[in-house]
């Protein structure tokens, strides 16, 4: 063989698209890695959404629950897979938020992850005891202002989003008042039943129940839009305040350097398992609004959602762990 013969042979072997056809996807079963523990309502997403695409792809989609560390430990394990998309990791708004709080992270979160599609987003609220002073979200601003430093707004742990959207609401609203932090939504739903604190901020669907049993006021949701469940609940853009929008969401991300292909096949087949009239039934029934995008707007998403929460974390002083 000369020279050239062999050049060629070389640089053909090493384009994969240039006359070579690619190993068909999936080639066995897929594994989605869950930063949450079993039977919270991310866990269950993933498994709505995972039971459909296993139909859709013609291969078992298995949930590997891995919490810990922030969602740490789920995403390290993906962005050092075997980038050929068999691997996925659930990502969420927390990975954003781990981004800004994390003095140092063993992956780059926009470098070594390949955002694929959201999965649904969920409404976050402040809520309130029907007896407190104030019966709507612009009264509470109103009560705030005129009570500086007296208003106490309970969330969960130091770092969620929702805590970091307390803060949101905080310097949106332009308000004196203390962020109270409880251990997990069952602590902040007892302490808002006792009045221990003056609101909350949540996310909706685990406090729906008690919203619609008259135990807890919805007087806003953080959302671009009202929410689905209680249309009736302003935005809190509509009740002048426009800068507290947040919402917590779902995608799937494979580790980076994953095919261009198998990208695009995992996109359409999420979004094809999203838009199932069954899996939208499921995931509404807990509250979440199923919505899929693009690779490009799940990229972009992550990117906003980094740099608002990292300057929400910089501004309320909250300790890099």
């Amino acid at each position: 063989m000369g020279r050239r013969a062999l050049a060629l042979g070389v640089a053909a072997s090493l384009a994969w698209p240039a006359g070579w056809a690619q190993p068909a996807f999936p080639t066995r079963g897929l594994r989605l890695v869950v930063p949450f523990a079993a039977g919270g309502v991310g866990d269950l997403t993933a498994r709505i959404v995972a039971g459909k695409l296993a139909e859709r792809l013609g291969q078992p989609v298995v949930i590997e629950n891995r919490p810990g560390a922030g969602g740490v430990v789920a995403a390290e394990t993906v962005a050092r897979a075997e980038p050929d998309g068999h691997t996925l990791f659930l990502m969420s708004n927390g990975t954003a938020v781990t981004a800004g709080l994390f003095k140092s992270l063993p992956f780059d979160t926009l470098k070594d992850f390949a955002p694929v599609s959201t999965l649904g987003f969920f409404d976050i609220a402040v809520l309130a005891h029907p007896e407190v002073p104030f019966k709507t979200f612009a009264e509470l601003l109103a009560y705030a202002r005129s009570h500086p430093g007296r208003l106490n707004i309970g969330s969960i742990n130091i770092g969620s989003t929702q805590h970091l959207a307390a803060e949101l609401f905080k310097s949106s609203a332009d308000i004196d008042a203390q962020t109270v932090p409880f251990n997990g939504t069952p602590n902040l739903i007892g302490a808002l039943r006792g009045r221990q604190v003056d609101v909350g901020v949540e996310i909706l669907a685990p406090v729906l129940a008690q919203v619609r049993a008259g135990a807890l006021r919805a007087l806003a949701v953080a959302g671009e839009k009202r929410s689905a469940v209680l249309p009736d609940v302003p935005t809190a853009a509509e009740s002048g305040v426009a800068g507290f929008v947040a919402s917590s969401w779902n995608a799937i991300a494979a580790p980076a350097k994953t095919p261009r292909p198998v990208i695009e096949r995992l996109q359409r087949e999420i979004a094809a398992s999203v838009a199932d009239a069954e899996v939208q039934k499921k995931l509404r029934e807990l509250n979440i609004d199923p919505r899929a995008s693009s690779p490009e707007q799940t990229a972009a998403l992550l990117a906003g959602d980094i740099k608002r929460w990292s300057a929400v974390i910089e501004r309320a002083g909250i300790p890099k762990q």
